[in-house]
């Protein structure tokens, strides 16, 4: 059985790295907010814009590095590029984004029965992440919503 973790407490986007667990896969949300959030208890806010999950090898640490590396005019997350349509000045989208993140502790690099469930458990929490929004709000994230919204990449990057 592996470790049931809630998510964490809400952080500043620049104090991620901080986040307990962020070695391992899981499932983040990001939420943009002019009140400051931080330390606050996680709640299925209306500011979440953006439900994840990772099962990579680099951790929940990894693919939030993606999301910001997207912010700041990468490539590598389709999520991200969907923010910088709206947000294309990073410096002032991060000063109001904050995540939480919920890790679930096995080796993904094995075919451990074991592993591969724990796996296929993170899969199957974003799903159950996406219905608890949902039910509560009526919609998907914002950014999770790919019929309602444009990536930058597709609208602006062409003409760079």
């Amino acid at each position: 059985m592996h470790n049931l973790t809630k998510f964490s407490v809400w952080s500043q986007w620049s104090l991620r790295e901080q986040l307990t667990g962020i070695e391992f896969p899981g499932i983040y949300c990001i939420a943009i907010s002019e009140d400051n959030f931080s330390g606050h208890d996680f709640d299925w806010s209306e500011n979440i814009n953006y439900i994840g999950m990772t099962n990579s090898t680099s951790g929940l640490k990894g693919r939030l590095k993606q999301f910001d590396n997207t912010l700041k005019g990468k490539t590598g997350h389709g999520g991200a590029d969907r923010f910088r349509y709206d947000y294309p000045n990073y410096d002032q989208l991060v000063s109001k984004l904050f995540v939480s993140v919920k890790y679930f502790i096995c080796d993904v690099r094995t075919n451990l029965p074991s592993d591969l469930l724990v796996m296929g458990d993170v899969a199957k929490h974003e799903f159950e992440c996406f219905a608890k929004f949902v039910e509560m709000h009526k919609r998907l994230p914002r950014y999770n919503d790919k019929q309602n919204t444009k990536k930058f990449s597709l609208t602006f990057g062409r003409q760079l």
